[in-house]
């Protein structure tokens, strides 16, 4: 297994495997170098996780919704390469 690995797991009920692909394209195609690995994990009852190395980093029932995608690109960016800016996706300094 490479690491870090980043899991989404998502709802096969309501039917969200195109949105968790979506969003691991995104990830991995702002993250080139810095991911091992992401995988796409099957779930239901209306699961929509995203984890890195097993730490929940968006959990659509605790936060009550969909990450999205720039916030979720800090969230992981945070964790993977903290030093890296995002360019127009980065969070505004105040």
């Amino acid at each position: 297994m490479r690491t870090p690995r980043l899991e989404i797991e998502y709802c096969t009920q309501c039917r969200w495997l195109l949105r968790a692909g979506w969003t691991a394209q995104e990830l991995l195609t702002t993250f080139t170098t810095e991911l091992g690995e992401v995988a796409l994990i099957p779930g239901t009852g209306g699961v929509f996780d995203v984890r890195l190395d097993g730490e929940t980093v968006w959990s659509r029932k605790d936060r009550d919704g969909f990450p999205d995608l720039a916030v979720l690109k800090q969230l992981v960016r945070d964790r993977v390469a903290p030093d890296r800016s995002l360019g127009h996706s980065d969070r505004r300094n105040a």
